[in-house]
């Protein structure tokens, strides 16, 4: 299986690739650089086990994909893609989109865009019938983002906080 691993964004080369356990901390910082993650997440160094031990399940598992968005080698975004088959639609598979994050000093740059159309077309790729993802309501901005991308809000989503 390939995985396609370049993408372009104006005046800046950009690379698109699978994370390596190297980049965890900087994943991490992109978490950390939020309104809502600087709540939930724990930059330190070490980073806490929990964060590795997500890793190595995610890189262990075909079908979660967790990719950045390199410049000049250095991580400047980030994102999950899971693949989920389902019995709707025939017996289709789904991906989703997770943890969407740009460095802060590289967004409204065309970061996130390069992101997520690489996230679709490997969607694509690997024969998926929909594409999903979540926003927090209170990013009106990312879900006009994804808007623009061509998503629709046309369900409602729920969820449960169980820790």
């Amino acid at each position: 299986m390939s995985l396609p691993t370049s993408g372009t964004v104006p005046d800046m080369p950009l690379l698109i690739r699978r994370a390596r356990r190297d980049d965890l901390a900087h994943i991490v910082r992109m978490l950390v650089d939020d309104s809502l993650g600087a709540r939930r997440e724990r930059l330190e160094d070490p980073l806490p086990a929990s964060y590795l031990d997500a890793f190595t399940a995610i890189e262990s598992d075909a079908n979660n994909e967790l990719v950045v968005a390199c410049m000049n080698n250095e991580v400047i975004g980030t994102l999950q893609l899971t693949f989920i088959p389902y019995l709707t639609y025939q017996g289709s598979w789904r991906a989703l989109i997770e943890g969407v994050r740009v460095d802060s000093r590289f967004r409204s740059r065309g970061v996130g865009k390069a992101l997520l159309t690489w996230a679709i077309a490997r969607a694509r790729e690997r024969g998926s019938h929909i594409v999903q993802l979540t926003t927090n309501k209170t990013r009106s901005r990312a879900k006009q983002f994804y808007e623009s991308l061509g998503f629709l809000a046309s369900h409602e989503g729920m969820k449960l906080q169980l820790s």
